[in-house]
């Protein structure tokens, strides 16, 4: 993602402890039938694309990364799509990329799409260290973790189907866009290119969706998810739907209760191109600077910052919504 302009600032049926809405103290035996998102294997699902090194466009790591993520679709039963493509670059290098497609219940015309990205940012244009920013970044939270928390509900998916179609979608080139050391004007939309592509020849011809979550920069710890911008304009009732939920079942100090920035990301194109509302979960740090967790585009971005506790708050939250849709 690009800019951040604040506003202000499985198993079946489970018994599983409910955070009360009003106290915030554990409910117990609260039997819910949402599988339970094991945040053990998400984070081995994180670990496994950040051991490829940086999944930047047109490198081996980005090939092997992205084989990976099919073959691991195809293992937890999706009907699995590849759209291949060459995309223009701002600086009009032509990225060999991919957007990798997975679907359940395909014949439901009730469908929910979930989506991330899984490319990583070449440059680390915002590291302190100078000499470093022209390299590519690991990406562990920005890219990595909002898949590995998809592979996981996929996973999970495969056990026991939900009541709704849901796609998943891992889009290529998010984040290929013009880097901050370079001063030069690119008139164009430059981020986000796997999703624009989509937008514009998705996977079925006429595909709907009754609304979209996207996962970005879902994993590191302390993790405050405010209510982006964009999400409140074009999807409020889902934003509602999702942050009541989490509140709901204990993870109110994740799913911040106030509105936060507004986000050049996937979202804008799938609500754009689509017209699907579409929700931006993502990590804003109203009193950083860039409005992102200080991590954000540079080498610190590793598996140092990626914690459990923030993927299983954000799993579970997506795994109740689509269970109980």
């Amino acid at each position: 993602m690009l800019t951040c302009a604040f506003l202000s600032c499985g198993s079946k049926g489970t018994d599983r402890n409910v955070a009360s809405p009003d106290t915030g103290n554990a409910v117990t035996n609260t039997v819910s039938n949402t599988p339970e998102f094991n945040a053990d294997s998400a984070y081995k699902y994180v670990d496994t694309q950040v051991a490829f090194g940086p999944r930047v466009p047109n490198t081996k790591e980005h090939v092997a990364c992205g084989d990976y993520l099919i073959s691991q679709l195809k293992s937890f039963g999706a009907e699995t799509y590849v759209q291949e493509m060459t995309l223009r670059a701002y600086n009009g290098e032509r990225l060999q990329a991919r957007n990798i497609i997975g679907s359940y219940n395909l014949d439901n015309p009730k469908r929910i799409l979930l989506f991330a990205h899984w490319d990583t940012r070449p440059y680390a244009d915002h590291d302190p260290d100078l000499e470093k920013r022209r390299m590519p970044i690991d990406g562990a939270d920005d890219g990595a973790s909002g898949v590995g928390v998809l592979l996981e509900i996929a996973r999970q998916i495969n056990q026991k189907s939900p009541s709704a179609g849901i796609d998943i979608i891992f889009f290529d080139a998010e984040d290929y866009g013009p880097p901050a050391f370079d001063n030069t004007y690119y008139p164009g939309d430059w981020w986000a290119l796997g999703s624009q592509f989509w937008s514009k020849n998705p996977h079925k011809p006429n595909y709907k969706a009754d609304y979209g979550i996207l996962l970005d920069m879902v994993g590191s710890k302390n993790a405050t998810f405010f209510k982006e911008g964009i999400s409140m304009r074009y999807a409020q009732q889902i934003v509602e739907k999702i942050w009541s939920t989490a509140r709901d079942i204990g993870y109110g100090r994740f799913f911040i209760n106030a509105n936060g920035g507004t986000i050049t990301d996937d979202h804008q194109y799938v609500i754009s191109g689509r017209g699907i509302p579409s929700v931006d979960i993502i990590n804003l740090v109203p009193e950083n600077p860039n409005g992102f967790g200080m991590h954000w585009h540079t080498h610190n971005d590793s598996m140092e910052n990626i914690d459990r506790e923030t993927l299983k708050a954000v799993g579970q939250t997506v795994l109740e919504v689509i269970y109980k849709n």
